[in-house]
């Protein structure tokens, strides 16, 4: 059985409001990204004592932390340099959490994918190497603004890679997002189901002229009842995060692809729980 849970930063920067609120819907666990207005690499050891103190009084777990590592362009050393400190510092927090699931992504999306993928493929050797060496899993989302833009790059990705410490986020939403997506179940998750260690949760839908946007969960084209009773059908027993994107007033691309701090928050904890209780519906629907 899966356990349910949220990223804390869709709720509200105030980690200790945000949990409150998970705990309130009967949530097991929180994905870390950005609180207190500091993405997780910048978390402090004062930081990181605090939160501990929070979750333990709630009796809820991290499930993941929801690093940006390798959201960077392919070919800018300097900043792959950078992004490797991230990996660690968030490899850090995780430990220090008691989480065994770091995020990560595949660079911003690249002119010519073929031309570039063998090029990915290596800028992974030492990643994989730094999160072997601290028994941590890497998690990599399809992300339409990356170069893993579908469920079928991340198997493809996987394949390649063929590493234990190197597995897949699942997010439907962003095979809407993605131009070249397939329908998310059943299709392009029967794609990352072997490899996938965590889920995202948010919904969307291609309006009239075709724009991707976020709506509140069960309310887009994604079949979540579908979904939700093939993982509970399944020996799944990861975490399904609630990312929920929505807002009354739409995110923007630039807030959507660099998600966290206080605009981003901003009216998050009214959206999450219109979200939360169209998930709860669901739940119950497909559970009796």
């Amino acid at each position: 059985m899966f356990r349910l849970g949220a990223m804390t930063d869709e709720i509200s920067q105030d980690f200790e409001h945000a949990v409150a609120v998970c705990k309130e819907y009967g949530l097991q666990t929180a994905e870390i990204r950005s609180v207190w207005n500091k993405p997780p690499q910048d978390l402090t050891d004062t930081d990181i004592k605090a939160m501990k103190a929070i979750l333990e009084e709630a009796g809820m777990t991290v499930s993941c932390i929801a690093s940006p590592f390798y959201k960077c362009d392919l070919d800018d050393a300097e900043a792959r340099g950078q992004h490797l400190e991230i990996l660690r510092r968030c490899i850090a927090l995780a430990q220090a959490m008691g989480a065994t699931l770091v995020r990560g992504f595949a660079f911003w999306k690249v002119p010519d994918l073929d031309a570039a993928w063998g090029q990915i493929i290596e800028a992974f050797g030492e990643p994989i190497q730094i999160v072997s060496e601290a028994g941590i899993i890497l998690a990599i989302e399809n992300e339409a603004s990356t170069s893993m833009a579908t469920a079928a790059l991340v198997e493809r990705f996987l394949r390649e890679t063929d590493h234990p410490n190197i597995k897949a986020i699942w997010d439907p939403a962003n095979e809407v997002f993605a131009d070249d997506g397939e329908r998310p179940y059943p299709e392009a998750f029967e794609r990352v189901k072997p490899w996938m260690v965590h889920f995202h949760l948010k919904d969307a839908l291609r309006d009239e002229e075709g724009k991707p946007r976020c709506v509140p969960i069960g309310e887009g084209s994604i079949d979540y009842p579908g979904q939700l009773a093939a993982l509970l059908a399944s020996d799944y027993d990861g975490a399904v995060s609630l990312e929920t994107h929505w807002r009354p007033v739409e995110l923007s691309e630039e807030q959507l692809a660099r998600p966290g701090g206080s605009a981003f928050s901003e009216s998050g904890e009214y959206a999450s729980r219109v979200c939360l209780d169209n998930l709860l519906r669901i739940m119950r629907r497909i559970t009796g």
